[in-house]
């Protein structure tokens, strides 16, 4: 017997999440993501950034949230408008990203960047159209 969950349903349970505040930690290089064992920010906090060089630690609150159904792939998607920060100093090496929701000190998420994203002072280090799905 097989079960699917219905692609709605997916959405409707994304947008039950909206209204929460979901911020972007940049980590570093050593860092590695387990979708089993990291839930809570506790859980990754000793590999983000530490504020300097134009990030600050705890990340960067997300804007333009936009959830949304996808009947092609089936899944439900949140997206937010980029993340940008302004490198200074001697620049932002990040190689992961991880979206929190602030409000449940939740884990939603994490980028890889496929390696070392750099920034040099005076540039943007932007993470574009950030999203998350629920498959």
């Amino acid at each position: 017997m097989a079960t699917q969950v219905a692609n709605y349903w997916k959405y409707y349970k994304l947008n039950l999440l909206a209204g929460k505040t979901f911020k972007m930690l940049l980590m570093n290089s050593s860092f590695v993501f387990s979708r089993s064992t990291h839930k809570l920010y506790a859980d990754v906090s000793a590999n983000e950034l530490t504020t300097a060089n134009g990030y600050t630690a705890g990340g960067l609150t997300l804007s333009g949230i936009a959830v949304s159904q996808d009947d092609t792939n089936n899944r439900g998607k949140m997206a937010w408008s980029n993340a940008s920060w302004t490198a200074s100093g001697v620049g932002i090496v990040a190689s992961f990203a991880i979206i929190i929701d602030t409000t449940d000190n939740v884990i939603a998420g994490c980028i890889d960047f496929g390696g070392s994203k750099t920034a040099l002072a005076g540039s943007p280090f932007v993470v574009a159209s950030p999203m998350i799905t629920e498959s």
